[in-house]
């Protein structure tokens, strides 16, 4: 099938952070450099060597209520309410169901529903395991609810490739409305596992910051200090639409999804590779119809590993320069995983709508092997007509995707 040049718009936005329970709080939590990384005080987390992590500023069920959030799964009910707020923000839509489509990624889906319902079957046996297991469990759970909230009947799709997801569902939303088979496409990611297993299983895998006594400063991109991520939760979303009909209805532009690319590695389950991030990138400026020089702003993966950092730090150089003013909003709202190329193109959407680059949080030393234009201290003003933001994840999964401010 021939792709199709279109221009698309991202007309909505939707998030639900550990910085606040929309977008509006967690730009405002972005740009005054808070932190949204506490300590775990359940007592679940005594016993383990990492007892911090980014939790939801506002709980789901605060916004959901009781009746409709015991039905879903935590990575559903976060995907629900970021769409509905980027619904909303885009000002609904009108379009025909069978073109409306959902692509919503996640890394691990419903793993808290999983976990919880095998420790009632083991306990309490099989009648007492909840008739909602099977779709609270299931990876695509976020993008069928949020389809069936919508009434997208265009497709429901659920990338899921890790910390790559949210950008990759993305990058399928592009695609989707180049190949013709959508008008709108409400694409993003949701994750919520901040579970006593997934802190145990990153630990071991010496992923995770073990900064017990400071969570608000274990989060440390780029910093020679830094000692791993700081696991988050929570989903961002965003509405995207052929320009020209955003154009004939009104509609407000936050800015233009240009372009996309996504590569894998064949490498190693765990670790990066420069060859594939690369690739991700110059793909990404080839699908926008740009060159390196053009990019102005780069919201980095930058989890706060020790050897990730300094692989993307070489791949952005690589392939774009030391040129591009380059932010790491992990070190504030932690890594929400499949979440987190969603709301890093969220980030690199408003830096370009607002004229603002977020400071990177807790960067005091920068590592010597990075040789990039690092925002920290405070915000950088200044006008931002593209930004590139980039996704990896385990497994050897890049997508990054370019933005441009609105015509």
């Amino acid at each position: 099938m021939a792709v199709d040049r279109a221009d698309v718009a991202v007309t909505g936005l939707g998030a639900t952070t550990p910085l606040g329970g929309d977008v509006p709080s967690t730009w405002a939590a972005l740009l005054a450099g808070q932190s949204g990384i506490s300590l775990i005080e359940e007592e679940w987390a005594a016993a383990l060597p990492v007892r911090i992590a980014g939790r939801l500023r506002v709980e789901p069920e605060e916004v959901l209520g009781r009746v409709k959030a015991r039905r879903l799964d935590r990575c559903e009910q976060v995907a629900l309410i970021a769409a509905r707020e980027a619904w909303a923000d885009a000002g609904a839509p009108e379009t025909e169901p069978e073109r409306l489509a959902v692509v919503i990624g996640t890394g691990v889906g419903g793993l808290l529903s999983t976990l919880a319902q095998a420790d009632v079957l083991e306990t309490s046996g099989a009648r007492r395991v909840s008739p909602y297991t099977v779709p609270m469990m299931m990876p695509n759970g976020p993008a069928a609810v949020v389809s069936m909230e919508l009434g997208a009947r265009g497709g429901a799709h659920t990338p899921v490739s890790a910390c790559a997801s949210g950008a990759e569902a993305i990058a399928m939303g592009l695609d989707l409305i180049r190949l013709g088979r959508a008008d709108v496409v409400v694409a993003g990611g949701s994750e919520a596992c901040v579970h006593p297993l997934t802190i145990a299983g990153f630990a071991q895998a010496r992923a995770l910051s073990t900064r017990n006594d400071a969570p608000q400063e274990a989060s440390r991109p780029f910093d020679t200090a830094r000692d791993g991520f700081v696991l988050g939760e929570g989903a961002a979303l965003v509405v995207l639409e052929r320009a020209e009909s955003a154009a004939a209805r009104g509609a407000r532009v936050h800015a233009m999804l240009a372009g996309a690319g996504v590569t894998s590695d064949a490498h190693h389950i765990t670790a990066a590779h420069s060859d594939g991030q690369v690739r991700a990138i110059r793909l990404a400026l080839a699908s926008a119809g740009l060159d390196a020089l053009d990019i102005g702003h780069v919201h980095a993966h930058a989890t706060s590993t020790p050897p990730g950092d300094v692989t993307e730090a070489r791949s952005i150089a690589e392939a774009i320069g030391t040129h591009p003013a380059v932010t790491a909003t992990k070190s504030m709202t932690g890594h929400l995983c499949g979440a987190a190329g969603a709301m890093g193109a969220i980030s690199a959407i408003l830096a370009i709508r607002d004229g603002i680059v977020p400071a990177t949080r807790n960067l005091v030393d920068l590592d010597p092997e990075i040789k990039l234009d690092i925002v920290t201290g405070r915000p950088r003003r200044g006008r931002q007509d593209t930004a590139l933001s980039n996704s990896f994840g385990f497994g050897g999964h890049n997508a990054s995707l370019v933005f441009a401010s609105a015509p």
